[in-house]
């Protein structure tokens, strides 16, 4: 007699698959066929639900890197880090999803948004703080172990705090990343010089694009170079 792997979790659905997954709750979270105005309005949430999923993830990374950079465990806070950077990654591919969303269709769309607006996202606000408290505690190492960072970028690129520096650049660059492809998606369906749903000017965007959430670790980079063996004087302006 074979065995019949009857669900023993308990909450809904058939299959423990679909009860630990709670893909009952996921898939109901997308207007219905019938409440629709256009069918790529399953299109428009999926991305921006999946997109919040992927930021949630990258968030709780984050939030482990700093836990362990104040653990003094530098190189397992590397690997978090990269970890937060590939969701990014991800999320920012999702958006290739969005370039087959036709103009004048998004228009239709727009007309059941109300006053939303991807400013507004949770997931990118979560991840901008838990982004901070990283930069707050990557700070704190590194002058707890008596050097800066323009000595640390001269020294070995094989050090615990070199490695963690670069790892908060790729999460910094990644997401900068992402502001370019958002902006351009953006323009490429609704255009230039016009407002968002939000009533914010949708060419605010590529003023995000040059945000960092570690400035210190961009600027040291001007530091070496300004300093360096090929340095020059730069005219006055």
């Amino acid at each position: 007699m074979g065995n019949t792997y009857e669900p023993i979790l308990s909450g809904e659905g058939a299959t423990d698959y679909e009860r630990y997954m709670r893909t009952a709750v996921l898939l109901s979270l997308q207007r219905t066929p019938e409440q629709v105005i256009h069918h790529d309005e399953l299109l428009f949430q999926i991305v921006h639900q999946a997109t919040e999923l992927w930021l949630k993830l990258a968030t709780a990374e984050t939030a482990v890197a700093a836990g362990l950079v104040r653990d003094k465990r530098l190189a397992a806070a590397s690997a978090q880090c990269g970890r937060a950077s590939l969701a990014v990654t991800i999320a920012t591919q999702q958006l290739e999803m969005l370039t087959y969303l036709a103009p004048w269709t998004f228009q239709l769309i727009r007309t059941i948004l109300g006053h939303g607006s991807g400013f507004e996202s949770p997931g990118w606000k979560a991840l901008r703080q838990a982004a901070l408290e990283l930069g707050t505690a990557f700070d704190e190492a590194v002058a707890a172990s008596d050097t800066n960072l323009a000595e640390l970028y001269r020294g070995d690129t094989d050090t615990p705090e070199y490695i963690l520096a670069e790892a908060l650049i790729d999460l910094d660059e990644r997401i900068s990343v992402w502001r370019v492809h958002h902006f351009k998606v953006a323009t490429r369906i609704i255009g230039h010089g016009v407002t968002g749903t939000k009533g914010t000017p949708v060419d605010t965007l590529s003023k995000l694009i040059s945000q960092q959430l570690f400035p210190r670790l961009w600027q040291v980079r001007t530091e070496l170079t300004r300093t360096g063996p090929m340095a020059y004087n730069e005219p006055a302006s």
